[in-house]
């Protein structure tokens, strides 16, 4: 069954999309085996009856441990970047930052479950994983208390590193408190509108790998902001997904996500672009840096070009999960095998 969603975004014509997130397709390549394949995630949920209001259980749903790989993903390149360029780094300002990145992103899904459950936009066709506050298994005061626990935290951590820096640090630990709170907070949250993705690029991508070798380098390059491109290319490519599984239902409640205004086909087509300009820039940065050992990382290039073929086969959101879950992976691995060859770049002269 299909229904056309009006109004789109900004005047266009209604988006037509399955009502039941694409369940129809065929299954194709979704069940086939891949380096980056992953049970469902159930190692931190497991249905309904086995969360208990308050437990730890409760606090990992709105955690969403998979995704704070994100976070991982910049810190590893922006310090592999500075060891590159000065053979040396601060090990305790790479932990000061690895600690904030962190909590940047815990501090985006605990407003994310939130933020949905208090707009009552946790109803109808969604598929994803279950949110915490909506299920009652934790309260809307008890994550509100550990938002500004996790906010006053990440500025404690981030002082010590503002110190060394100054106020460009500042200005990019705040900003990245701020996106993080308005995704899903404010009169107009940022994911009510087609620029959720881009946000993810910005943040997870340019601020935080830009970031983490400006604190440890003293200043950035042009192969920074292609490698940061790169990492914020494929963090973004799992929120498109994320989207994607959730056009029907984001319509529904009235979210205009990039999937929403601009349809399926669209949707698709920015995953996998998300997934695959990354290894073009990776490619620029070994011609900036002449290094060939910068090439390692298009050893993922199949791992991509199936998860890019893979998205059109989900039936469920089981398989959107763990095709999300890969996705992270796939972040978190392109960033270790490019931080490798960073480094080796400099091993190797």
């Amino acid at each position: 069954m299909w229904r056309a969603i009006a109004p789109a975004c900004f005047g266009s014509r209604p988006v037509t999309v399955p009502v039941h997130n694409m369940a129809s397709m065929q299954p194709a390549a979704a069940s086939r085996s891949s380096p980056l394949q992953t049970p469902p995630a159930s190692n931190y949920f497991s249905g309904p009856g086995s969360v208990r209001p308050g437990s730890l259980g409760a606090w990992a749903v709105a955690l969403r441990p998979p995704s704070l790989l994100v976070a991982v993903s910049p810190v590893l390149v922006g310090t592999a970047l500075a060891w590159e360029r000065t053979g040396q780094v601060d090990a305790m300002f790479v932990m000061l930052i690895l600690a904030a990145a962190v909590l940047i992103q815990i501090l985006t899904n605990l407003q994310n479950d939130v933020g949905y459950t208090v707009r009552h936009a946790e109803r109808g066709s969604r598929v994803g994983l279950p949110r915490a506050t909506a299920n009652g298994w934790l309260s809307v005061a008890q994550v509100r208390t550990a938002i500004v626990a996790v906010v006053a935290i990440t500025l404690l951590l981030g002082l010590p590193l503002v110190q060394a820096r100054g106020i460009p640090v500042l200005a990019m630990g705040l900003a990245s408190i701020v996106a993080a709170l308005a995704y899903m907070g404010g009169p107009r949250p940022i994911a009510y509108t087609p620029l959720g993705e881009l946000t993810v690029f910005a943040f997870f991508g340019l601020v935080a790998v830009g970031g983490t070798e400006c604190v440890l380098a003293g200043d950035t390059t042009t192969a920074t902001w292609l490698a940061a491109g790169a990492i914020g290319g494929l963090a973004s490519a799992a929120l498109a997904l994320n989207n994607h599984r959730d056009i029907a239902h984001d319509a529904e409640v009235g979210r205009r996500t990039f999937g929403v205004c601009f349809g399926v086909a669209a949707s698709q087509r920015l995953y996998a672009w998300a997934l695959l300009a990354p290894f073009a820039l990776t490619v620029a940065l070994a011609a900036v840096l002449h290094a060939l050992a910068l090439l390692f990382p298009l050893v993922l290039l199949p791992v991509a070009w199936r998860l890019r073929g893979e998205v059109a086969a989900c039936r469920d959101g089981g398989a959107f999960t763990r095709l999300l879950v890969r996705t992270f992976k796939l972040e978190l691995v392109f960033a270790l095998l490019l931080s490798v060859a960073l480094i080796s770049a400099r091993a190797l002269g």
